[in-house]
């Protein structure tokens, strides 16, 4: 099985090797600050501030859709989803 020079990309953790260039099959592997793997978003310098944000936007566009299709808006309403 051959890799995907296209979808390879490359991270650079630490100051030490951040000048270093990889390259498959004499063509070099793009390099990005962020990625998103298997749902979690990995970023060079190991902050998560990143995957807060995603999943508060997640979060908050389902309480908006769930806001928008409830007739009545009582607490009680509201909250008997996720009891």
């Amino acid at each position: 099985m051959e890799f995907n020079i296209q979808k390879c990309k490359v991270i650079h953790i630490g100051h030490s090797i951040s000048d270093y260039k990889y390259f498959m099959d004499n063509q070099y592997v793009q390099e990005v600050n962020d990625e998103k793997d298997l749902g979690i978003m990995i970023m060079n310098d190991w902050k998560s501030a990143a995957q807060v944000m995603e999943a508060t936007k997640k979060a908050n566009r389902a309480v908006e859709i769930i806001r928008h299709t409830k007739k009545y808006k009582s607490k009680s309403v509201l909250l008997s989803p996720y009891k």
